[in-house]
């Protein structure tokens, strides 16, 4: 059975996906080793984490081990501006009984 007419196109357009499909495998199968952390990395990546939750836990202000990036510096920027204006936006859950 021969293919015809639109089935070439069906073919082509198939094999184009299986294309991309490999592609992107190849490409995560590299991105993983590229990642791949050695113990001595993974150690102190998680004493960092230790350390940063210890300081928020005590209270105290948040030690910083390395400088923030930029991507750090507009993430928390955001952050403080979604707080900020969550309160004066929306009204209050709490009904005050006195009113009623």
């Amino acid at each position: 059975m021969r293919p015809r007419g639109r089935q070439w196109w069906k073919l082509l357009g198939l094999a184009g996906v299986v294309g991309v499909a490999a592609t992107g495998v190849v490409a995560v199968r590299a991105d993983r080793q590229r990642k791949a952390y050695t113990p001595d990395e993974v150690r102190a990546r998680l004493h960092e984490r230790y350390t940063r939750a210890y300081a928020a836990h005590d209270g105290q202000q948040e030690i910083v081990l390395s400088a923030p990036t930029w991507r750090d510096r507009v993430t928390g920027a955001l952050h403080r501006l979604r707080r900020r204006g969550a309160g004066s936006d929306q009204p209050s859950a709490r009904r005050n009984p006195s009113a009623s």
